[in-house]
């Protein structure tokens, strides 16, 4: 068998919408499948106010911009996380301050609370794999009277919010929720990624939930991010293209990260079946896995559902009781040899090379080390089928007994 790792699902459904938006509407910048695609996430979510932009990562910057975080401003992520996390703080001119996880790959509660100083405005949770943060947790913390008295704000945004701004990066956990409520729902600002890889996807893209608390109104915050999506333009190619509504206005210095309706059109299809056949075919699959390797010891199983929170079974992240960085590797190899694509999330920020550079240490992080050091991801798709599947696991199985063999004989 040849099985890759990720394949986005695309059935007739999609090539329908994508047809429609090249036949029919005759527009394939953002219009109407974009509201459309907006709409269907709102009920999907809970969310009311969303709006679609290119990728998750400028769906943060944007965040950030209209939040005035910048130079001299810090933001507090985790260890365990897509380098994107950690690059959006610096292009938008802060600091981010990196903190260890727990052993759930989940951002650090103890962490977070002892860095926090006057200069940090935000903190990015992350739903690593799609099971979620914490997120109750954290707003204990930053809706303390002791963390709100050290809070400094810059700007009247910032004023306007009184304290540090919660956002959760939920580029993998679209289909996730905690005691009922959706993943889009559990911070200020939810920010989803529709890359090719995930669950839903736009080829590329992704989505900002406003959440925020009152006095904020976040309608009115949904029209603004859209103009600074825009260039800062208060009206978008299409509404200029209808007849007599050609005069627009620039309020305010954007960004250039709007959805194309092309990019829509593909998560349209998908969003409309995403709970009646997608989600659930996922989650078979996870527990296809989780059913076949909770028989032996030697692997700890990622979780999908506990105390009422429950995963979005983007990722299946399998873990090797006592197994080294090498051997993890190794073990790869003879998995690869037989024609299954595995992964592993994330080779952490601070082995590589940029964040090296900036005086990141792995030494600091000694949990994100050790779940990375024996973690392998399995292929989690749409369309694996059950003699798919049931190779994978075998040759998991076979590829761990070549490894402790081949450890064993010291070769």
């Amino acid at each position: 068998m040849n099985i890759k790792f990720s394949l986005p699902h695309i059935d007739k459904s999609v090539i329908k919408e994508v047809n429609s938006t090249l036949t029919e509407t005759g527009w394939l910048t953002s219009g109407p499948k974009v509201l459309e695609f907006e709409s269907e996430l709102s009920k999907y979510t809970e969310c009311k106010n969303i709006i679609a932009v290119s990728s998750w990562t400028l769906g943060a910057m944007l965040t950030l911009k209209r939040f005035g975080i910048g130079s001299g401003d810090e933001v507090i992520i985790p260890s365990y996380t897509y380098s994107a996390t950690a690059l959006c703080v610096y292009n938008a001119g802060a600091k981010p301050v990196m903190v260890d996880v727990e052993d759930d790959f989940n951002i650090s509660i103890d962490k977070i609370r002892k860095n926090i100083t006057k200069k940090t405005k935000a903190i990015i949770a992350v739903d690593i794999g799609g099971w979620p943060a914490n997120y109750k947790k954290i707003y204990e913390i930053i809706c303390s009277e002791k963390i709100k008295k050290r809070y400094n704000p810059q700007n009247p945004i910032q004023s306007k919010l009184g304290r540090i701004l919660l956002i959760s990066d939920a580029a993998h956990s679209i289909g996730s929720s905690v005691n009922g409520i959706n993943a889009g729902m559990l911070s200020d600002i939810t920010i989803f990624s529709f890359h090719s890889v995930k669950n839903i996807t736009t080829g590329e893209g992704g989505a900002i939930c406003l959440n925020l608390p009152k006095p904020f109104d976040n309608k009115e915050e949904k029209v603004y991010l859209k103009s600074l999506s825009l260039h800062g333009q208060n009206k978008s190619a299409f509404e200029k293209n209808q007849v007599g509504s050609w005069k627009y206005d620039i309020i305010d210095q954007g960004l250039k990260c709007n959805m194309p309706d092309i990019c829509a059109a593909i998560g349209l299809a998908q969003i409309k079946i995403y709970k009646s056949n997608l989600l659930p075919e996922r989650k078979k699959i996870f527990d296809y896995y989780n059913n076949f390797f909770h028989k032996f010891r030697q692997f700890i199983l990622p979780i999908r559902e506990k105390n009422n929170s429950h995963s979005s079974c983007h990722l299946y992240m399998l873990r090797i009781v006592d197994f080294s960085e090498e051997m993890r590797d190794y073990m790869i190899s003879k998995i690869s040899k037989n024609g299954v694509a595995v992964n592993v999330h994330y080779i952490p920020m601070a082995t590589l090379t940029f964040f090296k550079n900036k005086g990141f240490k792995i030494e600091d992080y000694p949990v994100t080390y050790n779940l990375y050091k024996n973690l392998i991801s399995l292929p989690l798709y749409n369309g694996l089928n059950s003699a798919e599947l049931d190779y994978i696991c075998k040759t998991v199985l076979s590829a761990y007994s070549l490894t402790v063999k081949y450890f064993d004989e010291g070769i």
